[in-house]
């Protein structure tokens, strides 16, 4: 089972801003080779922190209302929000070490 949420335009505010946990999302295309490598290691870390954090993916080309509210130019985008707020950010492919590093000051 997994527990990466599909984040959309309709479900932002739910999941993200009002979230009590930080939540971490990647902002992916179907279509882009290097999302599709980042993929499993956002959902290894969706299960690896479930209760800690929440970890969801919003397709760009499904959710242009939230990609275009947050300034996406270049994915894979990985937003971290606290309270609503984003608070880390990483784009491009970056690997697990590097983004567990940037979660682990928050959670």
């Amino acid at each position: 089972m997994s527990n990466l949420l599909e984040i959309t335009d309709d479900n932002f505010e739910q999941h993200v801003i009002k979230s009590d946990l930080p939540v971490l999302i990647d902002f992916w295309a179907v279509w882009c080779a290097p999302c599709k490598m980042v993929a499993p290691i956002i959902e290894g870390i969706a299960n690896d922190y479930a209760g800690k954090i929440k970890v969801g993916q919003c397709d760009v080309d499904k959710s242009r209302q939230v990609a275009m509210q947050y300034g996406i130019r270049s994915i894979p985008t990985i937003l971290l929000f606290k309270n609503g707020d984003v608070v880390e950010s990483i784009v491009g492919a970056a690997p697990k070490a590097h983004i567990v590093g940037k979660i682990s000051k928050h959670i």
